[in-house]
């Protein structure tokens, strides 16, 4: 059972048990969780080795020697359960041993797994140990480790997963900025902890970007494309808009089965995310799948700077962002203010605050268009939400084009919530009061 992790209180008071412990602390890429491990092992003792991806056997002498330099050891050895016995705690407190990106020794060294395995079984005279996998690969964790690991994966005590920041955390975190402006910070940097530091709350959306994004002299220049060579068309056909598996092969060029073969490895690496149209009576009629970019900063990257590089490197980074960002940014957040707007209902949800407490919460994908959110509780009574952006005033024919899909789904909705960031037309806000089942939601609500 995953646990969602907020802090290292979680990990404290797992370490307080008087037994040894078996645990794996994970997140994506940019999660911090180095930050984490840090805060947790002070005023501990520990051991702390991080692999890479190496041939088994220099893996192994990289180990040895980061043992040799805290303990007794006779480099010549090679036997994991030789370097597990020389490792104890000065003091007799309890000991924490660290592997982080544990997966490139999982999937290459058995022996490794089976020597684990008996140090958290093993009863040590010296002290007690509580050893912690930690992974940067939500897809290995997730996918891949009970499968690597077989019966022993049983001998794990906990996983806890690093959770993205959500929009509420940066509304936290950015306490001197309104919250259309942290839409704007939430649908540029995301929930990437290691980006957002970068975020100056004194400066404009502008300055920040071409700051922060368009120089050179930056360290997130190019972060996004760094570790994906082989993907840049396919993020560039799907942050130009391209959902559909057929739209990406006409798109690329590629072949199905490549297009599916790169999927599924952005899947995997927390980049891409597979939307499943929410199921709900009239789902027949329903468009299955659609792909969209997860990593916000990515999305960014591939919608406005890699396909225009030529002149990304001639221009200035704010002539680049007047010609490129400025008149197409507020489109662009639409669909992260889709996700603002999911997580305000789940917290009034959490709250007690809707109607009637929601159990499934998703995306209902149609031929005639997107139901943004769809929810339902036990009963299949049913929440529907369209949520818009970009526009100064919802009209009240977005209200009508909801109802022509609401039919096209066979919904009968009880709800509908009507999400703005800007106002609302008169015939919607007169609707409102005339009808229960329509809410108003705008920036002043959230």
């Amino acid at each position: 059972m995953i646990q969602k992790i907020a802090s290292v209180k979680e990990l404290d008071y797992a370490y307080s048990e008087s037994k040894n412990q078996l645990a794996v602390l994970y997140g994506s890429d940019g999660c911090q969780k180095e930050q984490y491990v840090r805060e947790f092992l002070k005023g501990k003792e520990y051991f702390y080795y991080r692999a890479a991806a190496l041939p088994e056997e220099e893996q192994k002498k990289r180990f040895a020697a980061q043992i040799a330099s805290r303990y007794p050891l006779d480099e010549e050895e090679a036997d994991y359960e030789i370097y597990f016995e020389n490792m104890y705690s000065s003091d007799g407190s309890k000991l924490v041993f660290v592997i982080d990106e544990f997966e490139y020794l999982a999937k290459k060294n058995s022996d490794f797994l089976e020597e684990i395995l008996n140090l958290k079984q093993r009863n040590s005279a010296r002290n007690e140990i509580m050893i912690l996998l930690c992974s940067s690969s939500p897809a290995f964790v997730e996918q891949k480790m009970k499968s690597v690991l077989g019966k022993s994966s049983s001998w794990i005590d906990a996983v806890y997963k690093i959770e993205p920041l959500q929009f509420l955390d940066i509304v936290r975190m950015f306490p001197e900025n309104t919250v259309s402006e942290c839409v704007g910070i939430f649908g540029i940097f995301g929930s990437v902890r290691n980006y957002l530091k970068h975020w100056n709350a004194k400066e404009s959306i502008k300055e920040n970007v071409c700051k922060r994004i368009l120089s050179a002299d930056n360290k997130l220049f190019f972060t996004a494309e760094r570790y994906l060579g082989k993907y840049h068309t396919i993020l560039t056909a799907i942050a130009a808009g391209c959902k559909k598996q057929k739209e990406l092969c006409r798109y690329t060029g590629y072949s199905g089965v490549k297009i599916r073969r790169y999927l599924k490895k952005l899947i995997e690496s927390d980049i891409v995310e597979k939307i499943v149209s929410f199921e709900i009576t009239g789902r027949a009629k329903a468009q299955k799948v659609i792909y969209r970019i997860k990593n916000t900063w990515i999305h960014f990257w591939y919608r406005f700077v890699y396909p225009n590089l030529s002149d990304f490197y001639i221009n200035t980074p704010e002539e680049f962002y007047d010609r490129y960002i400025e008149s197409e940014l507020q489109e662009y957040l639409e669909s992260c203010f889709v996700k603002v707007c999911t997580e305000y209902l789940k917290l009034m949800n959490r709250a007690g605050r809707l109607p009637f407490e929601i159990r499934d919460i998703g995306t209902w994908i149609g031929k005639g268009g997107i139901i943004d959110i769809a929810a339902q509780n036990d009963e299949h009574e049913t929440i529907v939400g369209i949520c818009r952006w970009s526009q100064e005033q919802m009209e009240y024919t977005e209200y009508e084009k909801l109802e022509e899909l609401m039919k096209e789904a066979r919904i009968s909705a009880k709800y509908c919530f009507l999400f703005s960031g800007g106002t609302f037309a008169p015939a919607l806000v007169e609707k409102a009061g005339e009808d229960k089942r329509v809410i108003l939601v705008d920036m002043t609500e959230l």
